[in-house]
């Protein structure tokens, strides 16, 4: 009754209807996280088939391209694309090979064919060299040859042992790490551990991308332009002195990437457009693939 004549009993209504609402929208919020969770799984096992259809195409169009060109001429005997759980199956079964104390041979070419990798491959070792910068793994009797392009290359080496000197780190997203992509009016930044993405930050900025007629000048427009880009990189340097992780990997626009100038352990030049998160999720992807090269 006292609730009645004070207006409180209208307000504890509103109270509990605004209640039920906030309960029904962090209901509505979990089941998109859920779906979001869902779709980027599918979309990885999706990938992953189409990755592998693409190796079998590349390899059937290397088949037919050999079969009608020069049979004495020199080319890759196959080149396909592997990551996530296929990449670790590949670098598994080359972790298998056991060969005797100098039956193994691992190099790591950047521009320069080292004289180990020409001993083991002869007059194949030509190919190493369009394949560069790559880690080669070749064993003595001829049953393996191949290269890969590591996301995180080590130092050029080249050494034989009893099996192939391989490091999982450079060809997989393991421990924690953070990755960013960096385009002239985006940056998003990942944190992650594994696989897994733990942060985000993104931000996008207002860069001009084309010059309307009238208005000022080319030439004034461009200035412009050169500006907004400075002051977005700026914002982005800041962001990744932020970071939490020490490992960098930078991906993104060359230009952009190599105007940064970041401490990073590695960069790459991606073409991942569309929702900041979404570009982030291309964008690491595209960053841990590898191309497998049989030589």
């Amino acid at each position: 009754m006292l609730d009645e004549l004070l207006g409180r009993a209208a307000l504890k209504d509103r109270i509990d209807e605004l209640a039920a609402e906030k309960e029904s929208l962090e209901t509505r919020l979990e089941a998109e996280s859920d779906r979001r969770a869902d779709a980027v799984s599918a979309r990885q096992d999706a990938e992953e088939r189409v990755n592998r259809l693409e190796d079998r195409v590349t390899e059937l169009e290397d088949r037919v391209e050999r079969a009608g060109g020069d049979e004495g001429g020199l080319d890759f005997r196959g080149v396909g694309q592997v990551r996530g759980d296929r990449l670790a199956e590949v670098l598994s079964r080359l972790d298998s090979v056991d060969t005797d104390a100098e039956g193994a041979l691992t190099a790591m070419v950047d521009h320069e064919v080292p004289d180990a990798v020409h001993e083991a491959l002869d007059d194949r070792a030509t190919l190493v060299d369009r394949a560069a910068p790559c880690l080669v793994c070749a064993d003595d009797a001829g049953l393996v040859s191949v290269a890969l392009d590591p996301p995180l290359a080590p130092e050029p080496f080249a050494s034989w042992g009893d099996g192939f000197r391989l490091d999982r780190e450079w060809f997989l997203p393991t421990g924690e790490f953070s990755l960013a992509l960096v385009r002239a009016d985006l940056f998003a930044l990942g944190e992650y551990d594994g696989r897994e993405r733990v942060a985000t930050r993104t931000f996008e900025s207002d860069v001009k991308s084309q010059h309307s007629k009238g208005g000022f000048s080319q030439a004034r427009f461009e200035r412009l332009r050169d500006e907004q880009i400075a002051d977005h990189l700026d914002r982005c340097r800041a962001a990744l002195a932020d970071r939490d992780a020490d490992r960098l990997v930078l991906a993104g626009d060359r230009r952009v990437v190599d105007e940064l100038d970041a401490d990073a352990a590695a960069t790459a030049a991606v073409d991942a457009t569309g929702d900041p998160e979404d570009a982030l999720d291309k964008a690491f992807y595209d960053v841990w693939t590898t191309t497998l090269v049989r030589l």
